[in-house]
This record gives structure tokens, C-alpha cells and sequence, in this order.
């Protein structure tokens, strides 16, 4: 019997030992043990930055047609944090998104990053990381310079184009009953779309953010004097990504610091 209880004692003892080590493997990758977040590790195992950009606002993400490149603001500032994270600017894949799709992408992992005019929102912000704002503008309205519509109430009981989940149809909604008139909104996918509506005919106004309103300003048309709920840019990131969130935020406020993000939009003529 004594043989047995000596035997039983020893045999726990090692079922305790084993299992303390099995512990110790299983501890994370903590940024205590390693320096780095598993978030960004991950990223650095991977080798590239997944970030999902617009694509078809001027001076903020616009693939040319001609050489199939993307450029311009947010993908300048895409290449900062590139390097921040893997010591190459060029070390990124670029997705194209829409107001539609930036959200799911990051839901489901396919991009690590949202950096696609991004407005802040405390809706938002329940469901992702935002980084401190990077670019402040407001709602405008563009019309056709043959309409003779000079402000907000010359919309009355017209059409306005706006993009699918973006913040502009509530902003103008506000706005129009506060004013006490009535407006309608057809919703599109991009806005060249809204674009080519508003030339057709087919919407009598085109509303998103000023700074990308502008990019689509030509000899036809409009931009309103008129600004309406200021929209502020972040970077999204998914909430569970709080390591790469933080460098993030980091990044960019080092770079308010040293004039980097000033000098960045002044290169794409942003105010």
C-alpha cells in the first residue's frame, strides 16, 4: 500500500510538471517577451501590409488609368506605415474598396488596414479601431452651372446622388429639414457613377466631401459654398488588432508633430 501511495504521489507530480510546461508553450507572443504585438507580427511574418484604399477619389487614392497605379494622399501615407512596420514603403498590397466594402474587408480579415476617407463615427467606433483623424472636411453639394442653384434650398424637392453606407445622406438629411425643405437621395456604389448621374441629368446634385467633390469638378459644374457636419479621416483597423492600432495612431501623430502630414497634403494640394 505504501509502495502505491508513493507511486500515486510521483505520478501526480509528473502530471503536474507536464502540464505546467504545456502552459508555458502555450503562452502568447506577448509584445513583453518579443517586443513586438502578434498583430504586427503576424504582419512582419507575412512580409506585406494588407490595406484596402480607395480608388477613385483624386488625390486621396486614384488608380490611373494609364500606368494602373494607385496614388496620392492615403497611399503616401500607406507607404509611412509600411515602412514603420516592415522597414519597406513598397512592402503593401493595395485593395480597392468602396463605402460599401471597407467595413467587411476588415471584418473579415482581408486587409489589416482601412485608409479610404474614412469618416469617424461614434457608430463606428463601436465596431473598429479609428486612429486619431488625419484630415478634416465637410459635405458639400455640386450641381450642374446651368441649374442656376446656388445654395442648399435651390435643392428643394430635387434628387441628390450620394455613395451607399457613407455619412453624407444623413449629414444633407439634417440639414434640408433644419432648413425646412425636401430633398430625395438615390445611392450609388462609386462615385463616377455619381458623377454620370448628375451629367445625364438623372440626379440634380452630387454630395460626398468637399476634397473629393474636387476631384471631380470640371467645366459643367459647381461646388456650393455650403459645408455641412465636418467628416473626419481614420484609420481603421479590426478591434481586436490593438497593437497595430496603437502604432498607428502613434505614426500619425508623430507625423502632426513634425509637419510630415502637413508638408503630405500640401503635395496633393489638400487644405
Amino acid at each position: 500500500m505504501k509502495r502505491f501511495t508513493v507511486f500515486l504521489v510521483s505520478l501526480m507530480m509528473l502530471i503536474t510538471l507536464v502540464l505546467a510546461g504545456c502552459g508555458s508553450n502555450e503562452a502568447k507572443p506577448s509584445t513583453a517577451s518579443t517586443g513586438v504585438s502578434p498583430d504586427i507580427k503576424a504582419i512582419k511574418d507575412r512580409g506585406t501590409l494588407k490595406v484596402g484604399v480607395k480608388v477613385d477619389v483624386p488625390k486621396f487614392g486614384f488608380k490611373d488609368p494609364k500606368t494602373g497605379q494607385i496614388e496620392g494622399f492615403e497611399i503616401d501615407l500607406t507607404k509611412v506605415l509600411a515602412k514603420k512596420i516592415l522597414g519597406d514603403e513598397t512592402k503593401f498590397e493595395a485593395q480597392g474598396v468602396t463605402a460599401k466594402t471597407r467595413g467587411p474587408l476588415l471584418d473579415n480579415g482581408e486587409v489589416d488596414l482601412v485608409i479610404a476617407t474614412f469618416t469617424i463615427t461614434e457608430e463606428r467606433k463601436q465596431s473598429y479601431n479609428f486612429s486619431d483623424p488625419y484630415f478634416t472636411d465637410g459635405v458639400a453639394l455640386m450641381v450642374k452651372k446651368d441649374a442656376g442653384i446656388t445654395d442648399l434650398k435651390g435643392l428643394a424637392n430635387k434628387t441628390i446622388g450620394v455613395a451607399q453606407s457613407a455619412t453624407s445622406k444623413k449629414a444633407i438629411q439634417e440639414a434640408a429639414d433644419k432648413a425646412g425643405i425636401k430633398v430625395n437621395f438615390l445611392e450609388f456604389g462609386t462615385y463616377p457613377e455619381i458623377k454620370t448621374a448628375l451629367d445625364s441629368g438623372r440626379i440634380q446634385c452630387f454630395s460626398v466631401d468637399g476634397a473629393i467633390l474636387f476631384g471631380y469638378l470640371d467645366d459643367s459644374t459647381v461646388i456650393l459654398a455650403d459645408r455641412f457636419t465636418p467628416q473626419e479621416y481614420g484609420v481603421a483597423s479590426k478591434k481586436t488588432n490593438e497593437g497595430l492600432a496603437k502604432l498607428v495612431n502613434d505614426t500619425i501623430n508623430d507625423m502632426k508633430k513634425s509637419g510630415e502630414l502637413t508638408t503630405m497634403m500640401n503635395k496633393w494640394g489638400l487644405k
